[in-house]
């Protein structure tokens, strides 16, 4: 006879799967070098301590997702970067600000526990966090069944930070300095909501076009070990992390009172992907307003400090000058054109 008994398994929710997943993050993170001292997988809160060496140490926190990057992973059925892109957007926030990540912790909301989908996901978050030098202490995963549809899941990042008071950035921007760009390595987890909307209208196969195949799931560049490199040197007065808004959205947040980034879009390197956009439809003002465009970050530097600040980038990610600082009233200001 079957039993009536109401109980959580029959809600749609695996208690043992989700143990079991919890689990396999714990015995992740203990084979990281980053894992610490404390033991914080499975725990109630996280425990970790203050860094010693930091003398007038100031907290710096970041949240964000990849927003519908995710459909692209769902697409392909690949999910092994997806993390290393959700990593990235908190962390190359983070040194925005002068900071050196240390904690991560991830959220991850899913219709039904899939163990293979969410390993691959956790695996991508762990190396993520390898590359930023930072730790994976903790997070929730939640089976949510009704809210999400058959087979969709989100997930969101949260960072932590640490920066002496002297190394904060953006504060240092004077007259005259560089405005250099660092290459991003592709759309990185902005403007997906655009891109799928194109694929669909043109009525293209993404599992079948092999340029969009790797194009689209390419992970997000990490900049933190560049960065951090640099701003321990003093060799920058300030950078903008280029994300949602494009440009100048971004590199008019870090800009002081009374002074104007000044920028040349013909010195703009595009890659290959944008370009594509770009003659599939998409305006030069979308473009600008959408993507990065081929810059992922923006550093402001003196201009006798360009040689140094140079040689601590690999050929692929080598700064180079698209403008400078100038006296205006006017955050931002451009001139020509990308030649796409």
């Amino acid at each position: 006879m079957a039993s009536n008994k109401l109980t959580y398994s029959k809600s749609g929710v695996n208690i043992p799967k989700a143990d079991s997943f919890v689990k396999f993050i714990s015995s992740l993170s203990r084979k990281s070098s980053k894992s610490g001292d404390f033991k914080n997988i499975g725990g109630f809160g996280a425990i970790s301590p203050i860094p010693r060496q930091l003398k007038d140490p100031h907290i710096v926190t970041s949240t964000d997702g990849v927003g519908t990057k995710i459909e692209i992973a769902n697409d392909l059925n690949k999910f092994d970067t997806i993390g290393i892109d959700l990593v990235a957007m908190c962390v190359n926030d983070l040194v925005v600000q002068g900071a050196k990540p240390y904690l991560f912790l991830d959220y991850i909301s899913i219709s039904k526990i899939n163990l293979n989908k969410l390993k691959n996901l956790v695996r991508g978050i762990i190396k993520g966090c390898d590359i930023a030098d930072c730790k994976l202490v903790g997070g929730e995963t939640a089976e949510m069944p009704g809210t999400y549809t058959n087979g969709k899941f989100d997930i969101a990042g949260f960072a932590v930070g640490f920066v002496e008071k002297k190394k904060i950035l953006n504060k240092k921007i004077r007259n005259n300095d560089l405005i250099l760009a660092v290459p991003s390595n592709g759309l990185h987890s902005n403007g997906y909501s655009l891109v799928r909307y194109l694929l669909k209208k043109k009525k293209i196969n993404l599992t079948t076009n092999k340029f969009l195949k790797s194009e689209l799931i390419r992970p997000t560049k990490i900049y933190v070990k560049e960065l951090s490199i640099i701003n321990e040197k003093n060799l920058i007065n300030g950078c903008a992390n280029i994300t949602g808004g494009g440009l100048v959205d971004n590199i008019q947040r870090i800009i002081p009172r009374h002074l104007c980034a000044e920028i040349n879009l013909s010195r703009v390197k595009t890659l290959k992907i944008f370009t594509w956009l770009h003659k599939m439809g998409v305006s030069e003002k979308e473009m600008l307003k959408t993507f990065n465009c081929g810059v992922g970050f923006c550093l402001v530097i003196n201009p006798r400090n360009l040689n140094l600040v140079s040689k601590y980038f690999g050929k692929k990610f080598k700064p180079y000058i698209i403008g400078k600082i100038v006296k205006n009233s006017k955050k931002v200001k451009l001139s020509g054109k990308i030649s796409w």
